[in-house]
């Protein structure tokens, strides 16, 4: 598995242009216009990993197939969408189906290019995107709570659950804090995500700056990454206008171009590691003849649900995996080096994945 990130913003930050750019295609329409993108936009991108890379060279395998994750491009969001201003709830709706939300913040001056409310200011950005989506969860919640509670003191076990999950968010709503600040338990988890609230999502904070501040960011953004450490979310510097340009050049050219402006790689990159550090997620391989592949994984999966990636039967009849750390399948030369070398071993049930593990499942038919 990847993760599906919702591109979210007010109008003309930059959105449809990260879009298109992340996903090579220029599916999402980018205008200087508000509501240019009328549909939610689903894009796939590779995961660049080039540990897959030097696994495949070593290995001499004929494919190399990385994980992909998806993006979402979601209407540019206004004051007052909650309540249907703008293009309304339904692109609201887009977002509950994301894993995270990628929350693209203008942080750059443009005369050329208008901004919804006038001013350049970041944080009053993300206090109306913010504000929307806790307004839209408030509103679902309240609509939902009194039949819930009714069953609760009815005795349903289950709705007592749900009962006490809704009380905690909206005391914070209510507040004026988004519901992901809500203390869950572990075994909660599932219901609390079953709330399919909106301010539950874990955010990313994309700052979109001039091309002169792509690689250290500038005032605008440090405000930004203040604001993120404050919440405990991630935030990322990118320029938009950059990462359109590298896109449709050749692969052989994009170093040459990444030099000429500063940078030593894609803002992409830096996006996809921010996301993977927001969800807790790593990356195990699988290398052969035939191809190297890289798998994506929640942090702290064990060996057989990791194997269930691949296919439901590997987790089902699960025996081991055969278990080589990346580094050591590196400075051994490949398995059989590693074999040699004493760093081959055998892990069962309870092995949790580590973060470039190179696996091989044995299991039951």
């Amino acid at each position: 598995m990847g993760f599906k990130c919702g591109i979210v913003g007010l109008p003309n930050v930059g959105k449809s242009t990260l879009f298109n750019a992340l996903t090579q295609t220029a599916a999402a329409q980018a205008a200087n216009y508000p509501f240019c993108t009328i549909e939610p936009n689903v894009g796939d991108v590779a995961v660049p990993d080039p540990r897959l890379d030097r696994l495949a060279s070593i290995a001499g395998s004929k494919e190399i197939i990385p994980t992909r994750l998806t993006f979402v491009d979601i209407a540019g969001l206004v004051r007052g969408a909650s309540k249907g201003e703008g293009l309304g709830n339904q692109f609201l709706a887009n977002i509950r189906e994301c894993d995270a939300i990628a929350h693209v913040v203008r942080c750059f001056e443009d005369g050329d290019i208008t901004h919804v409310e006038g001013k350049i200011d970041p944080i009053s950005d993300i206090e109306t995107i913010e504000t929307e989506l806790m307004l839209a969860d408030l509103d679902s919640l309240e609509k939902r709570v009194v039949a819930t509670e009714k069953k609760a003191k009815g005795g349903d076990k289950d709705s007592k659950e749900l009962f006490d999950l809704m009380s905690r968010c909206l005391v914070l709503l209510r507040d004026g804090k988004p519901a992901r600040l809500a203390k869950v338990d572990p075994e909660e988890r599932k219901t609390f995500d079953g709330l399919g609230l909106l301010s539950s999502k874990p955010v990313l904070y994309v700052c979109n700056v001039e091309e002169g501040a792509a690689d250290s960011g500038n005032h605008f953004s440090e405000q930004v990454k203040a604001r993120a450490k404050e919440e405990g979310a991630v935030a990322v510097v990118v320029s938009a206008k950059i990462e359109s340009e590298i896109a449709v050049l050749p692969f052989a050219d994009q170093a040459d171009y990444l030099d000429a402006v500063g940078l030593a790689e894609p803002g992409l990159n830096r996006v996809i590691r921010a996301g993977y550090e927001l969800l807790g997620l790593v990356t195990y391989f699988t290398v052969g003849p035939k191809e190297a592949r890289a798998w994506t994984i929640e942090r702290g999966t064990k060996a057989p649900a990791a194997a269930g990636v691949i296919h439901t039967d590997f987790e089902k009849g699960f025996i081991r995996s055969e278990t080589v750390a990346y580094e050591d399948y590196v400075s051994c030369n490949g398995e059989a080096g590693a074999r040699e070398a004493g760093k081959f071993r055998l892990e069962g049930k309870e092995y949790v994945v580590q973060d470039g593990d190179c696996l091989h499942f044995r299991f039951a038919n």
